[in-house]
């Protein structure tokens, strides 16, 4: 990641055409309200204090970049390509990224409200202290997926492929899915506590 004196400041988000490359540019406070970046690709590029509010970035690539202090409702990253990208201290919700493809990234602190991660690709991707309330993993391929410090709120899980997904460094509330966790790592406390929605998944009757 270049510093910021060789980042180039770009505040404006209205973007004349679909398919742009931005290397090393800085967005700095930049209001991407309702913007369309559409198959555009990011190039060591830095999102500081933005708005995301209804962002249209279908098909975007984003390699060795930062979000930071971003907020966003109904950002839009379905089929996106994250790349060695950290996003840290954001707060964004209704987060449409189904189909899309993160590889080594980093999600640090904030909270993040209905994040749509269905049929994606993850691989080497770290949630650390922060809340995601809403995940849809359902139909995802994961190898290696880690939430440390992480609370859950209603995450999905079903029909996907779960290896090196590692669940024990996170609270889960009210789980749905777990029958399909196949491959995937939990705490023994979490079992414990989890056993009668496992239970109940499975059809099991449990006696008192």
């Amino acid at each position: 990641m270049p510093s910021a004196a060789d980042q180039t400041v770009f505040r404006d988000a209205v973007f004349a055409t679909r398919d742009q490359h931005h290397d090393a540019v800085r967005f700095e406070g930049t209001d991407f309200t309702r913007a369309h970046a559409e198959g555009h690709s990011f190039l060591e590029c830095s999102v500081l204090g933005g708005t995301l509010d209804e962002a249209h970035l279908e098909g975007s690539r984003w390699s060795e970049c930062e979000w930071e202090r971003v907020g966003g409702v109904g950002v839009t990253l379905a089929e996106a390509s994250l790349v060695e990208t950290t996003i840290e201290g954001c707060r964004l919700a209704a987060v449409s990224a189904w189909g899309s493809t993160w590889r080594d990234v980093t999600v640090r602190g904030g909270k993040v409200d209905f994040l749509n991660l269905r049929g994606a690709r993850l691989k080497d991707v770290a949630f650390v202290d922060c809340v995601v309330v809403e995940l849809d993993l359902q139909e995802a391929t994961v190898d290696g997926l880690t939430f440390e410090g992480c609370t859950l709120v209603s995450p999905t899980f079903g029909r996907g492929r779960y290896a090196a997904l590692d669940l024990s460094g996170a609270t889960l509330r009210s789980p749905v899915g777990l029958a399909g966790l196949k491959g995937a790592t939990m705490s023994r406390p979490q079992v414990i506590d989890l056993a009668d929605a496992f239970a109940a998944e499975l059809g099991i009757v449990v006696a008192d």
